[in-house]
């Protein structure tokens, strides 16, 4: 049988980051330990652990974020990512699929690494920030809401890709739901929510 996408056998256990400093290590672990001109998606991915739905929606968060979001198409890609991922939380599945051609997808390894250097000043503040609030938002059934925000904040992003850095809110509001789900912080995660919806309004607004 053909394999199409991130397997129980295939996927390396990795121990999911628990704040923004340790995602941003593993992630430039990877990036230094890649013996090619290119990181693929797939090796963004086995870095951080592909069984937290918190560390897998930073992954593309961060890509967006970051300046790498000046790459055409990229912003499109991770809204795909996340679409991806996110449905399957809603069906119950407790290991994310996705397709090889998706995964195989890569980015310059040294735009790559230049983008975490750009994240770092702020990771060590951002991280200080989070406590566990609101715990009950970041488990269980709630999980399921935060998806499908998350859902609607990936179908936005290909028609915001129009606008000029406007999908840096979006990159930004993923990458903070996600610390907000490993760092157990729901408080976190409504905030992004209504300043996302807040952000995003005043976009619109702007460009109608």
């Amino acid at each position: 049988m053909k394999d199409n996408g991130l397997s129980d056998d295939e996927s390396r256990i990795t121990a999911a980051p628990e704040d923004l400093e340790g995602l941003l290590d593993f992630l430039e672990e990877a990036g230094k330990e890649v013996d090619a001109d290119s990181i693929s998606v797939e090796t963004m991915l086995h870095a951080v652990g592909t069984r937290s739905f918190g560390a897998m929606l930073l992954v593309p968060g961060l890509l967006t974020f970051s300046p790498l979001s000046g790459i055409v198409g990229l912003p499109s890609l991770c809204g795909l990512l996340v679409l991806l991922i996110a449905g399957q939380l809603l069906v119950g599945r407790k290991h994310f699929w996705l397709p090889k051609w998706l995964l195989k997808r890569s980015i310059p390894r040294k735009r790559f690494l230049k983008a975490l250097r750009f994240l770092r000043p702020g990771a060590r503040w951002v991280d200080k920030l989070i406590k566990h609030r609101l715990t009950m938002l970041t488990h269980g059934a709630a999980t399921w809401v935060v998806a499908v925000i998350c859902i609607l904040i990936a179908l936005s992003m290909p028609v915001l890709e129009l606008m000029p850095f406007a999908n840096s809110l979006s990159g930004a509001a993923l990458a903070a739901i996600g610390l907000g789900l490993i760092g157990r912080d729901g408080l976190l995660v409504v905030l992004t929510v209504a300043i996302y919806s807040i952000g995003l309004g005043t976009i619109i607004y702007q460009f109608m």
